[in-house]
């Protein structure tokens, strides 16, 4: 399965993140990628770095936009992930949209809300697994990754990839919060013996990373921090080695499978 990772700036101004991400939806497409990614509310802006609150998003663009994106999915035959503000029963949420060809509109909500999130946000109450390409994908938001609990929610659900959406930038350069961030996938990746995706905005300083690790922990591919860009890899489910059996075996034991 042939994934893909869009990391760009993400603004303010909505026209603008549509454009780019359509740009890059259809590159992937003639590449032949089956699934791309796209960073935490890379549609609509992330309040309140982009826009002053969630409140200020124009919903009906976004209900429109999503559609079309649907739209997109059939014509080029590729499965799309992008995060966004949506408001649904008088509530904000924080999700990342699934639309893949043939299947109805998916969505996961963020859950771990703390400072900007809990003045702008609802918890959101799905599961977050999304049948692509007959793989069992995770998907989780940003500062989730900090939570081993809701990587073993996956586990449990036997995920074959899990897929991280972050919006975490800086005002200032801060390696030491990129090395940190980026230990957490890796240990995630490698406690859970999936592999993992993940894909972050890059402005003004990017503070995450945008990569794959594979379920031993490796760092296969990973972009270069701050410049927009496409990260293109080829993942296939592996059987388990010595190492990530004996990994599971014993996740096994203490989870009481």
């Amino acid at each position: 399965m042939k994934i893909a990772a869009y990391q760009f700036a993400v603004s303010g101004n909505i026209n603008d993140n549509i454009e780019t991400i359509k740009r890059a939806i259809v590159e992937a497409s003639g590449q032949k990628v089956e699934l791309i990614v796209f960073p935490e509310c890379s549609l609509s802006g992330y309040p309140p770095r982009d826009i002053e609150s969630s409140a200020e998003v124009d919903d009906c663009k976004i209900r429109e936009i999503l559609a079309d994106f649907q739209s997109m999915s059939e014509e080029y035959g590729i499965s799309i992930i992008i995060g966004t503000i949506a408001y649904e029963n008088s509530k904000y949420y924080n999700r990342a949209y699934y639309f893949s060809p043939g299947k109805l509109m998916q969505w996961y909500g963020k859950r771990a809300l703390y400072g900007w999130d809990a003045d702008n946000f609802s918890a959101g109450e799905e599961a977050g697994i999304f049948d692509i390409a007959g793989l069992r994908v995770g998907v989780r938001i940003c500062y989730e990754i900090r939570f081993p609990e809701y990587f073993r929610q996956l586990y449990l659900e036997n995920t074959d990839l899990n897929i991280v959406l972050f919006y975490d930038v800086a005002d200032k350069a801060d390696d030491n919060r990129y090395q940190l961030i980026r230990s957490h996938i890796i240990t995630r990746a490698v406690e859970n013996v999936t592999p993992c995706l993940t894909v972050n905005a890059t402005f003004p300083n990017q503070t995450a990373p945008t990569c794959f690790v594979d379920a031993s922990g490796k760092v296969c591919a990973e972009l270069e921090q701050g410049k927009e860009g496409m990260l293109i890899y080829g993942f296939d489910k592996k059987k388990l080695d010595f190492g990530e059996l004996g990994r599971k075996k014993y996740s096994d034991i203490l989870l009481g499978i």
